[in-house]
Formats: structure tokens, sequence, C-alpha cells
């Protein structure tokens, strides 16, 4: 892949479930090495499908990709084995945190080095480096996952994904159902990574207020479109982006996101 190349760009793509429900019209989004950036929408806006589509995760759910294209690393998406999107760095954290719940939390952290075939040496490495950026993660090492507290479960789910050592990492809604305090923190250990370890991230988001804080640029999806793109520190202060996701006043019958498109 050359250096000028995306790390990841999605183009134009559409997407359907059974064969009927659209579910993306016309999306598109670049993602450079070493970035952070944030895809924001409401409630059934597409960021969920569009992440599933990143992963080529679309057929577990009778969904597919009708039009576009999506290319990792240079690699075809669409024409790549989910695993093998994995053994190449692309590593998604789905929504709701899907933890064993039956396993401890260091159980739960062990399978995600099984995908990558981690040597023994390799896992009590990278278990050290989870534990290093999720201290929390130590002390419950051996509660059951399904004992853990949601802030406790969402720490394991992104550790989980760190231990398959991602080049890009993608989370949907990683601050669904936590605390502010827990979300910040979150946050704040996942910036971390992406400034210690240049790791790239994609996080889908409703909460615009703390993705917006955290991320170099964002991409505002609306209805499976693509609507708005731009710096995170400028998207932040535009009134439009204010009306929609945090209630301010907004014209009556008026798409705040529709009109900054237009």
């Amino acid at each position: 892949m050359s250096k000028s190349e995306p790390l990841l760009e999605i183009a134009d793509v559409g997407a359907v479930y059974n064969h009927s429900i659209v579910a993306l019209h016309d999306v598109g989004l670049r993602l450079c090495e070493g970035e952070i950036v944030a895809l924001l929408g409401a409630n059934g806006a597409g960021k969920s499908t569009t992440l599933k589509a990143v992963s080529n995760l679309l057929a577990a759910e009778r969904g597919a990709i009708v039009k576009g294209a999506i290319r990792y690393a240079g690699l075809d998406v669409t024409r790549t084995k989910p695993s093998d999107l994995v053994r190449h760095g692309l590593v998604q954290v789905l929504e709701g945190r899907h933890c064993f719940r039956s396993l401890s939390i260091e159980e739960n952290l062990i399978t995600g080095a099984l995908g990558r075939g981690s040597s023994r040496r390799e896992t009590s490495a990278d278990l050290e480096r989870v534990y290093a950026y999720f201290p929390r993660l130590r002390d419950k090492r051996k509660v059951k996952s399904g004992l853990a507290s949601g802030g406790e479960q969402q720490m394991t789910a992104i550790g989980r994904a760190l231990m398959s050592r991602p080049r890009l990492l993608v989370l949907d809604e990683p601050s669904m159902g936590l605390a502010p305090l827990v979300v910040q923190s979150i946050f704040e250990t996942l910036r971390r990574l992406n400034r210690d370890e240049k790791l790239s991230l994609l996080i889908a988001e409703q909460n615009s207020a703390i993705a917006l804080k955290y991320a170099d640029r964002a991409s505002v999806l609306e209805n499976g479109v693509s609507v708005l793109e731009g710096e995170a520190s400028e998207l932040r202060n535009r009134q439009d982006i204010r009306a929609f996701y945090l209630g301010a006043a907004e014209p009556a019958g008026q798409s705040a996101l529709a009109s900054a498109a237009a």
C-alpha cells in the first residue's frame, strides 16, 4: 500500500438486508494511518451497517453490499474473509460488548489471541499490555465477565480486540449504556493507544460530544447517506450539528444535516 493511500476507504457504498431492505444508499469515508475518525448519526442512520460492511460481516445478517467499494490496506474487503481481515489487523468491537459471560475476564482476553495464533509468550506479553491500559481488568481478571459491570465488560471487549494486535480498531457505540465518567475513561485510553501505538480508530457513536472531543475527523450519516465530513474541531462548533444531536433549537420541519449538505 502506498503511503499516500488511505488505510481504509469506503467509496459510494450501498447495502441491503434480505435483498430488499435498503440500509445504505451512498456512504463514503476515508481514514488514514494513525487517525481517529468518528462516524456520527442518529439511531438507524446506518452506522452499524457501515461498520459491519467494513469488516465484511453483513452476510451473517442476510445483508450484502450492492454497490461501491471498500478497501483496507490495499485489500478488497468484499473479497476477503472476516478472519483474514483480522489477521491483517482490522479488528472490530461490536455493539453490545458480546463477552463470553461464563468465562473469566482474563479468559475472554485470551480468546482475542487465538485468531492470530499467538504463542504463549506473545499472549502473556499482550495480556500485560492490556492490563497496563486497563488496570481494573487486572484486578478483576478471575471474575466471570457475566458478573462484571458494563464498563468492565466494555474494557474487556476492547482488550480482547487489542490481543489481536490490530492496525485498525473499529468500535460500534462504545459509550452505550455507560456512565459518563466510565465513557470518558475509555475514550482517554483509546486516545492513549492512538498516541502511543499509532493505532488507527474508526468509532461509530450517537454521543457526538464525546466522539468529537477525541476524534481527528468525523463523518456524519443520515438515512444511510454520508451528508457531512470534516475536522472534528470544526464540527464541534457548528450550530447545525449541535441542533441535530444536542437538542438546540432548529427550524420546524428542516433537517439540520440536510441543510448542511445542500
